[in-house]
């Protein structure tokens, strides 16, 4: 069953450990299929590059398994609390990328030193308090913390994001470490200029059309 989405999310394990977002076997992947009620998520303690589409675990909202025989990822809370908070989101992301990790181990938000930032539908990426890895408390403050935010820092640990499929919440992780990584570099040099609301504003309102926007006939 669902091996097409099965497939997609060994492919994007695949493009994080080869592009540095998550080493070893750290971080996870998740697709939602809403209308069926099921998650697909990468397994627990396997290797990106030595899991395979039987791997992936089928489970339900509150964690029951549908289909599968390994472990699923044990932060499997996290990936299900996001769906049932998010109500766009088709897909989560969890890496350790560097950048994003310096940042939450200063207990600090991504901030828009760069207007790609508007990417998670905010001005700022928040930090959530520290919570043990796997719990359900973490999956709480995590939510609690992004609010309106598609991204969001892990005290100590590293960053979630949703999106309204897998490449595009693939993609929002990357773009998060880039404007991370711009943050980290600008820092070590002097003051960071950030964006205002104002700004950011404009941009949030300005990604509204852009790209291939479908025109009406």
């Amino acid at each position: 069953m669902y091996l097409e989405e099965k497939k997609e999310l060994v492919e994007y394990g695949k493009k994080m450990s080869s592009e540095g977002l998550s080493s070893g076997t750290s971080g996870n992947l998740s697709i939602y299929l809403k209308e069926e009620g099921v998650v697909l998520i990468t397994p627990s303690g396997i290797g990106y590059f030595d899991t395979t589409p039987e791997d992936i675990v089928a489970m339900d909202l509150e964690g029951n398994i549908i289909e599968g025989t390994r472990k699923p990822s044990s932060e499997w809370h996290l990936h299900t609390l996001f769906y049932k908070n998010k109500p766009e989101a088709r897909a989560v992301v969890h890496t350790h990328s560097k950048f994003c990790t310096t940042l939450s181990t200063l207990r600090m938000p991504i901030k828009a030193v760069h207007y790609v930032i508007a990417d998670a539908g905010t001005n700022e990426v928040p930090c959530a308090p520290y919570r043990r890895y796997g719990t359900e408390e973490l999956a709480k403050v995590a939510v609690e913390s992004a609010k309106e935010s598609n991204a969001v820092l892990l005290a100590n640990h590293g960053i979630v994001v949703c999106g309204k499929n897998l490449k595009s919440a693939y993609g929002l992780a990357k773009g998060m470490e880039y404007v991370a990584e711009i943050q980290v570099t600008a820092m070590s040099v002097g003051e960071p200029v950030v964006l205002s609301k104002e700004e950011m504003d404009e941009v949030l309102e300005g990604f509204k059309t852009y790209g291939q926007v479908k025109r009406e006939l």
